[in-house]
């Protein structure tokens, strides 16, 4: 009860922004009545008030355990990622064949070539033809709109086909879309950064076009192209984006279907070919596992209670509902 005060109040003052007066009050009141319990149950230890105490002793333990592992597990992967270097020197072809097909690949960092991906290029003779790291996150808003749900960033050079997304959750959405229509709308999404980053490119060669003149570039600079591309990049922070008309951009700025650059209209292309494979879920089976030189305790909370947890915990793809059939696992071991 004490821990759940605190956290409220947390909330209260970073995320809801209430009155400082107001959000103090919460606590003084409610942790009043908790320490007076709590007194209560501290005076009764012999008469069975242990098991109040055990139980949050218990319910603290795995969440520290949880967490403490969480951390550990996420160092090692930012640790452990694939350098640019290597990248680049596989080639387009990532060293082996490219099928066919769209692979999200399911990873907690944000940006970077997690060392999964160089998991199943030793494990599978083939990889997809598109890449997706997808990666999910919740952000301090109550709810995320789907049509900014996706962030889409470029990896690598274009004719690699690799994306990283993060996939932006408020702390009040819930996740209910079944796989198709997470894979409908963020296909859309990617089709929709395409045509943005096409479209600053042309922009952005429009205005270093040495026979531009200088008022055509003032009445480009001051329409919301630029903000437009970057309000795809940046969490939606503020609910009141969503009541604010949206200004039209003028024609010539946005290209048409048929204006767009050949290599865009080839890889948009590409994807639909893509798509017509269909999707493919790209999992790590994590076995997170304490180094050798480790204390004892923290081999303990690892190997056995965190390990514990892991196997109980709900999968991302469960509650996607992603067939069988659609999901490829590989076996990751992280040394923490």
């Amino acid at each position: 009860m004490l821990v759940s005060t605190t956290l409220v109040t947390l909330v209260m003052l970073l995320i809801w922004q209430t009155n400082i007066f107001l959000a103090l009050s919460f606590p003084v009141i409610f942790g009043t009545i908790e320490l007076v319990y709590m007194s209560a149950v501290l005076s009764k230890i012999t008469e069975g008030g242990w098991l109040p105490l055990a139980f949050a002793s218990f319910f603290l333990l795995v969440m520290y355990t949880w967490n403490y592992g969480s951390v550990l597990k996420y160092r090692s992967e930012v640790r452990d990622k694939i350098s640019m270097g290597l990248m680049l020197e596989l080639g387009s072809t990532l060293g082996t064949v490219r099928v066919p097909g769209i692979g999200l690949v399911y990873n907690e960092l944000v940006q970077g070539v997690p060392s999964i991906l160089g998991q199943f290029l030793l494990t599978l003779p083939a990889i997809h033809s598109t890449l997706i790291f997808v990666c999910i996150k919740y952000v301090p808003v109550p709810v995320v709109p789907q049509e900014e749900r996706f962030l889409f960033r470029r990896v690598c050079p274009r004719d690699y086909h690799m994306f990283r997304c993060v996939a932006r959750y408020g702390y009040k959405d819930v996740r209910k879309e079944d796989h198709h229509s997470f894979e409908q709308l963020l296909l859309d999404s990617l089709v929709k950064f395409l045509k943005l980053e096409a479209r600053d490119i042309a922009l952005e060669s429009d205005l270093n076009r040495p026979d531009m003149d200088s008022a055509s570039v003032r009445s480009q600079d001051s329409g919301p192209s630029a903000d437009t591309s970057e309000d795809l990049r940046t969490p939606l922070m503020q609910d009141q984006r969503l009541t604010e008309p949206e200004e039209e951009l003028p024609s010539s700025v946005i290209p048409a279907e048929e204006d767009l650059d050949p290599s865009v209209e080839y890889e948009l292309c590409a994807i639909k070919e893509a798509v017509d494979s269909g999707f493919t879920y790209l999992l790590g089976d994590a076995d997170v596992r304490a180094r050798k030189n480790s204390w004892f305790v923290k081999k303990l909370m690892i190997n056995y209670f965190y390990a514990f947890l892991r196997r109980n915990c709900r999968r991302g793809a469960a509650v996607l509902r992603v067939p069988h059939m659609n999901i490829i696992e590989v076996g990751m071991t992280y040394m923490v």
